[in-house]
């Protein structure tokens, strides 16, 4: 309980009553006193991990014996379950029974999943893994499809130098990831045509991933992708040089300094803007280190999009490698909005937000 709260920096409530005085911010979770249902009418969800046969059972049948079969009882939002038991147990008519009852209160069970369980036996009914949760719980929070499609790429690009070497740049993929989790939540549809990065992309259904390497496989995967989508965001960090030459063999030092030559990548926010159909929206990305809004004026009007996002790079609070952004957004209707540095996940939310509603585009040219 101790460490709960000290991580969470809230309350961990264990029984009916509580007599903790708390000193929460306004906002937060607020103190509890002798009311056992407070925390019904504060949450916006509740989760119950792992949950036993017997808690199923309990659930199930309408019990109200401890705090949370209580709060289950009180609450009018959604509950996640995720069973974690024996594979015979799970399997039970009992049990099954019990789940059924459950689903058809509206209640929704995440897993589980075949695999190794506490007790040695191998079968279903091991917990599924904690990252799934997190993901399946954001899902939750999703609004209904609206029908429109929305192509992100994000990371950086490589060139191969040799088998064992390449350039590419500091981008993590965070930003672009970020984006894909707002625009999920936004009601989009999501294709993720993703660089070499170990960002965390959504698991969750309405999301297409596609792994690339390369900036020629990066604008072969976005051009066949945006004919049907209504919405480009090129957060990624693309290479504007490729190595022509690679070396098809490790490169070893004893044979002197390589002589490395390099061509143009495609530019693909400009191939993207030529074909844009007025029902389509094209939204770039620049990373600068110096006359940010200038430079970033100058792209609008050079690749022909609807609106740039301009962040500053050189900045070590905030761009590059770290969970934090800062920036400008830049239209074709010369509006301009500063973004202080914020989250990505947050900042995310607020570029989302800025991209206008056009008729859907979802569907082949004529």
């Amino acid at each position: 309980k101790t460490t709960l709260e000290t991580l969470s920096g809230a309350p961990v409530l264990t029984g009916f009553w509580n007599t903790q005085k708390s000193s929460q911010a306004e906002g937060t979770q607020p103190a509890f006193g002798t009311h056992h249902i407070d925390t019904a009418r504060w949450a916006d969800l509740i989760l119950v991990a792992p949950a036993t046969a017997h808690f199923i059972a309990k659930a199930a049948n309408g019990f109200a014996d401890d705090l949370l079969t209580t709060e289950i009882l009180a609450f009018q939002g959604p509950v996640l379950i995720v069973p974690a038991m024996n594979p015979a147990m799970y399997s039970h008519p009992a049990v099954q029974e019990n789940i059924k009852r459950l689903l058809k209160y509206g209640t929704r069970f995440l897993g589980p999943t075949s695999g190794k369980t506490a007790c040695g036996e191998e079968g279903l009914g091991r917990m599924i893994e904690p990252e799934a949760i997190l993901e399946l719980v954001a899902s939750s929070f999703f609004k209904r499809p609206n029908g429109r499609k929305v192509v992100i790429t994000l990371g950086p690009t490589r060139s191969s130098m040799d088998p064992v070497r390449y350039i590419s740049n500091r981008s993590s993929g965070l930003m672009g990831a970020s984006l894909c989790w707002a625009a999920l939540q936004a009601g989009y549809r999501v294709k993720a045509i993703c660089g070499p990065s170990q960002a965390p992309l959504p698991m969750v259904e309405g999301i297409e991933i596609v792994r690339v390497q390369t900036a020629r496989e990066m604008a072969e995967a976005t051009l066949e992708a945006w004919p049907t989508a209504d919405v480009y965001i090129g957060a990624a960090a693309v290479l504007d040089w490729e190595i022509k030459n690679p070396s098809l063999e490790k490169l070893k030092k004893e044979q002197g300094m390589p002589l490395i030559e390099f061509e143009k990548n495609p530019d693909i926010l400009s191939l993207v803007s030529q074909s844009k159909r007025s029902n389509q929206f094209v939204l770039g990305f620049a990373a600068e280190t110096e006359n940010a809004l200038p430079n970033a004026k100058l792209k609008l009007n050079q690749k022909k999009c609807d609106a740039i996002f301009v962040n500053d790079v050189s900045k070590s609070t905030s761009g590059f490698e770290s969970n934090f952004n800062s920036g400008w957004w830049l239209d074709s209707k010369e509006e301009i909005v500063s973004y202080n540095v914020l989250p990505k996940t947050e900042l995310a939310r607020n570029i989302i937000s800025k991209i206008p509603l056009l008729e859907s585009g979802s569907h082949l040219p004529n």
